[in-house]
C-alpha cells in the first residue's frame, strides 16, 4: 500500500529495499516495524538474522497482536491493525508518477510475474491474485 500512496503501485519490493537501507539515526525515525507484507506477514530475513523477532517484539510493544502460524510465519490481522489510506490523502512529499506508467506500459507483465511468484510460494490462487495486485 505504501508503493500505491508514494505513487508507484507495481513497485512494493522498493519499498522493502528502502527499509533493508535504512538507517537506524534516520531523522525523523521511520516506524519501520510498521511495514508488513500485504497480507499481514512479518518477511523472513533470511537464516541467521533476527529482523523478523526484532520486528514482532517492536509491534508488540506497541500493543499489536502478532501471531505465528502452524508454519512458524509471523503474521498480522491487517483487519485489525491494518492502516490503508486511501490515495492522495496522506502528504507523501512525492509527485504522482501515474503519467510515467501510462507511457512504459499497464504493468500487466510485472503483475503475472508476481502473480507466479506467489504460487510457487505456496499461495492459492486467490491469495496470490491479491498480493500481485498490490
Amino acid at each position: 500500500h505504501i508503493a500505491k500512496l508514494v505513487g508507484m503501485p507495481r513497485n512494493s519490493r522498493h519499498v522493502g529495499q528502502a527499509l533493508k537501507f535504512l538507517s537506524p539515526d534516520a531523522t525523523p525515525p521511520v516506524p519501520w516495524q510498521r511495514v508488513l507484507g500485504s497480507s499481514g506477514a512479518i518477511s523472513s530475513r533470511g537464516p541467521g538474522t533476527n529482523g523478523a523477532q526484532r520486528q514482532r517484539e517492536a509491534l508488540e510493544a506497541e500493543g499489536v497482536e502478532v501471531i505465528q502460524t502452524q508454519g512458524g510465519e509471523l503474521r498480522v490481522n491487517l483487519r485489525e491493525y491494518g492502516w490503508f489510506p486511501d490515495v492522495g490523502t496522506v502528504d507523501t512529499g512525492v509527485e504522482n508518477e501515474d503519467e510515467e506508467y501510462a507511457e512504459e506500459g499497464d504493468g500487466e507483465e510485472d503483475e503475472d510475474a508476481e502473480l507466479e511468484e506467489g504460487r510457487e510460494h505456496g499461495m492459492d490462487e486467490d491469495e496470490a491474485e491479491r498480493e500481485a495486485e498490490r
